[in-house]
């Protein structure tokens, strides 16, 4: 494929390639047009946008995070379209904001990830750990994506914030459609998508308002009642910031370490060396394995930035108000800024990846609760499920977004189920 074939606009077309060919793509921009300009995908009820800028290498992802004052979020959105007002509210209201807006819901959120209460979570995601593979783990086989990876992170961010057992299939759900509303198996291409997804948002958005109400009322030592009831130099999340932070915790929180975890399990499977090696030494080799799995799979693929002024980056013109694309999957597998990018490599050293964001002041707030999942999900596989394989290739999401796996068949040699470790919500 040459540099004028390449549409990174073509969800239909570009983002279903084999995952060698898309990577070749992006290393084709890379090297003869890293900073490209795309026509907008058309999207049904909206008029069509006036174009972005596809930026693929890593040091301008990086250097375009970091100079939030000229690299905005909060005009448009930081989707490649421009959503309306009460889109930008119900999806990330905190990443489709910039300072002082941004800083002080960041303060306020970043309660509910700080290191006493991270530092009280791995029981509770080992518990949570130990229950999903016991629902699978006597039958010898299952589908990974749906039964076990999708699982942990939503439990996890659900019972953080309070959220009723009854009501985590709903959330899951709705997270789903939300990310996924471009892929045809989850919406109807001739659907109304942008209705779909607002009534998506709305659902969980009324949700956790009644949830805050309650905790409002009734506290009790979730993260939803520290949002509501405790103050930070006199500030405390309004109803509507909470649904908005919710929503973005779940997308965010779930969509990343789902996929990784997802992400990881087939890439072990193509690398047993390596799988063998992680096993014989898991906690020593745990922190860089899973950063490795994390930039290999980077499951947030792009975001989007918007110029507040004239700029040049990477010895391109820039002009105020026009977007630039920061694509996550193309920065971490940068020849430039790590060695041997396309091999997979459980003991990376260098390994500054940008699938947290690019280290400027949206780096993502879950990283460290991301990694915790990751290292308990892999450590419970390796004891307890060390034959788990895929049997059939991963049936992928359609999307420009996430790169997703929404099925993934596997067997393993059964075993029996064993006994949750207590941890009580919060730890």
């Amino acid at each position: 494929m040459n540099v004028d074939e390449i549409d990174l606009s073509d969800i239909v077309g570009f983002w279903a390639l084999p995952l060698p060919m898309r990577e070749a793509a992006f290393a084709t921009l890379r090297r003869e047009r890293p900073i490209a300009f795309f026509e907008e995908p058309e999207i049904i009820g909206l008029p069509k946008g006036p174009g972005y800028w596809a930026v693929t290498r890593y040091a301008d992802v990086v250097e375009a995070s970091k100079r939030s004052d000229v690299f905005c979020s909060g005009q448009g959105a930081t989707t490649v379209i421009d959503l309306p007002e009460a889109f930008r509210e119900y999806f990330g209201g905190m990443i489709n904001a910039d300072d002082p807006r941004h800083a002080r819901l960041r303060r306020i959120v970043s309660r509910a990830f700080t290191p006493k209460r991270l530092a009280l979570l791995q029981g509770q995601v080992e518990r949570i750990t130990t229950t999903i593979l016991n629902s699978v783990c006597e039958r010898g086989q299952c589908d990974f994506a749906t039964e076990v990876a999708s699982l942990l992170p939503m439990r996890v961010i659900c019972e953080l914030m309070g959220v009723p057992a009854s009501e985590q299939s709903f959330v899951l759900e709705r997270s789903d459609l939300l990310v996924g509303a471009t892929d045809p198996e989850l919406l109807a291409q001739d659907a109304d998508l942008l209705g779909a997804v607002l009534r998506a948002g709305i659902e969980m958005g009324e949700l956790v308002r009644a949830l805050g109400r309650a905790r409002e009322a009734d506290p009790t030592d979730d993260v939803t009642s520290a949002l509501v009831t405790a103050e930070l130099d006199g500030e405390r999340l309004s109803f509507d910031e909470l649904a908005s932070a919710f929503i973005l915790l779940v997308v965010a929180g779930n969509e990343t370490t789902r996929n990784a975890i997802n992400w990881g399990l087939v890439t072990l499977g193509s690398h047993p060396a390596q799988q063998a090696a992680w096993a014989a030494d898991f906690e020593a080799m745990a922190p860089r394995a899973v950063d490795e799995i994390v930039r290999w799979a980077t499951p947030v693929m792009q975001t989007r930035r918007t110029l507040t002024c004239d700029a040049t980056l990477g010895g391109q013109q820039l002009g105020q108000g026009e977007k630039v694309v920061l694509f996550y999957n193309s920065a971490n597998r940068d020849e430039a800024a790590f060695e041997a990018p396309c091999s997979f490599d459980l003991r990376r050293v260098e390994n500054r990846h940008v699938s947290f964001g690019g280290y400027g002041p949206h780096y993502c707030l879950g990283a460290h609760l991301a990694r915790l999942e990751i290292t308990s999900m892999f450590r419970a596989l390796f004891a307890r499920l060390p034959d788990i394989h895929p049997v059939a290739e991963p049936e992928r999401l359609r999307s420009h977004f996430i790169n997703g796996i929404k099925r993934l068949p596997c067997e393993f040699t059964p075993t029996r189920r064993e006994r949750p470790p207590t941890a009580p919500l919060g730890g």
